[in-house]
C-alpha cells in the first residue's frame, strides 16, 4: 500500500490540503468601514473553500486505501484533481476583496498550487499500474 508511489503522492496531497487550512494563501489590506485592515486569507476564511479543501484531503486519504481497486482509485482521484483546481480558482476570486496594490501571495499559495500537481502525479502512477496489470493479464 504505502510502497506504491501513488500512495505517497496522495498522502502528500492530503497533508498539503490540510496545511492550507492554516497557512494563508495571500495577505493584504482590506477596507472595513473606511479603515484599512490587514488580513490573512486562509481556507478557513471561506466556508466553500474550507469544505472543498477538507473534501480533497479526506478523499485523498480514502483513495490511498483503495489500492486493491485501481479503477475505483482512479475514479476518485480524477474528480479530486478537478476540485483542487477549482479551489485554486476560488482563491483567486477572493483576491478581489483586497485593495489592488496592497496584497501579496504567501506560502499557502505555493502549497495550494502543489496539490493538483501531486494529484496528477498520483493519477499518472495509478494509470501506469493499471496498464501494467492489464499487460500481465494478457501474458497469462
Amino acid at each position: 500500500m504505502i510502497q506504491r508511489l501513488q500512495s505517497l503522492w496522495l498522502f502528500v496531497a492530503a497533508l498539503l490540503a490540510f496545511s492550507t487550512l492554516r497557512l494563508s494563501f495571500f495577505s493584504g489590506n482590506t477596507m472595513v468601514d473606511n479603515v484599512k485592515q490587514f488580513q490573512r486569507f486562509t481556507a478557513m476564511n471561506s466556508l466553500v473553500i474550507m469544505i472543498l479543501t477538507v473534501g480533497v484531503a479526506v478523499a485523498s486519504i480514502i483513495a490511498i486505501f483503495l489500492y486493491k481497486d485501481r479503477k475505483l482509485q482512479l475514479k476518485i482521484t480524477l474528480p479530486v484533481f478537478i476540485i483542487s483546481l477549482l479551489i485554486v480558482f476560488l482563491y483567486f476570486q477572493k483576491i478581489d476583496n483586497f485593495i489592488p496594490t496592497d496584497w501579496s501571495y504567501d506560502l499557502g499559495s505555493l502549497i495550494a498550487a502543489a496539490i493538483p500537481i501531486f494529484l496528477m502525479m498520483a493519477i499518472y502512477r495509478i494509470y501506469k499500474d493499471e496498464k501494467l496489470v492489464k499487460s500481465a493479464d494478457r501474458l497469462r
